[in-house]
């Protein structure tokens, strides 16, 4: 085959990958032709060795999509996470987390403790981790949640948020607790979560204990029912401790 058949030849590869949209395939072919033609393995190895540059860079999307769908408000690692800063109770618990078993066994997580403890690095670092594994995940803070539920019901749209919301297969709730609720949103919240409970896991951060949790719903009814039914099979986290965040402020107020 002549050089300028060969380079027409390449054209074309390159045309039906874009259009098949295989862009490792586009990507690697030529050079993947060129090991092979070294080694001088079977034309099925160079294809087997294609499909599967093409399979592995479909999954690295999909992971790196599925972190991005999740709304999370900045990357955080479980990986990151300081251990001996994190409280006693969370160290002693990590790994049990980190295995994500919680998810596949549709159990809840509750981190409750005073601010700056590690809670919402490590509601994400589990969340993140929960994407690269194939999970499908929503991170939101708790209030804006109710302002979205609330906007769906207004919409007459309520049905299919709340048809998304369960399907999730971790939603990891932020911040219950720094604002309290009118009735409208004690029930969407409480209708919602109570949706999940049994069969698809959430996280919740709070910085309130649980006899405080009155503060929020108002409603001591509606409480007892959420505490109930969010903390059934669930694994609570203390994370009472000292705060990180001030301890990092203290240490660059030193180096000034």
């Amino acid at each position: 085959m002549s050089i300028k058949d060969k380079k027409e030849m390449y054209k074309d590869i390159e045309r039906y990958a874009t259009f098949l949209r295989l862009p490792a395939i586009r990507k690697y072919f030529e050079e993947e032709a060129k090991e092979s033609s070294t080694r001088d393995v079977s034309y099925e190895e160079y294809l087997l060795r294609l499909l599967e540059r093409e399979h592995d860079l479909r999954q690295e999307h999909a992971k790196q999509n599925r972190i991005r769908l999740a709304g999370f408000p900045y990357k955080k690692y479980i990986e990151d996470l300081k251990v001996e800063d994190l409280p006693e109770d969370a160290q002693k618990k990590l790994k049990t987390l980190s295995s994500l078993e919680f998810i596949s066994t549709g159990q809840n997580v509750i981190l409750a403790g005073n601010p700056g403890t590690g809670k919402t690095h490590l509601a994400i670092g589990l969340g993140i981790k929960a994407c690269l594994k194939g999970y499908k995940v929503l991170f939101t803070a708790v209030p804006i949640l109710i302002n979205q539920l609330k906007e769906s019901r207004s919409e007459k749209s309520l049905r299919a948020f709340e048809n998304r919301f369960e399907k999730y297969d971790l939603v990891i709730a932020d911040e219950l607790g720094y604002i309290s609720f009118d009735k409208e949103g004690s029930e969407l919240l409480f209708t919602n979560l109570s949706l999940r409970a049994g069969r698809k896991s959430t996280i919740i951060t709070t910085n309130l204990s649980f006899e405080r949790w009155g503060e929020i719903f108002k409603d001591p009814v509606m409480t007892a029912a959420m505490i109930d039914r969010l903390t059934h099979k669930a694994y609570i986290v203390n994370m009472n401790g000292n705060s990180f965040r001030l301890k990092e402020t203290r240490e660059w107020m030193q180096k000034q």
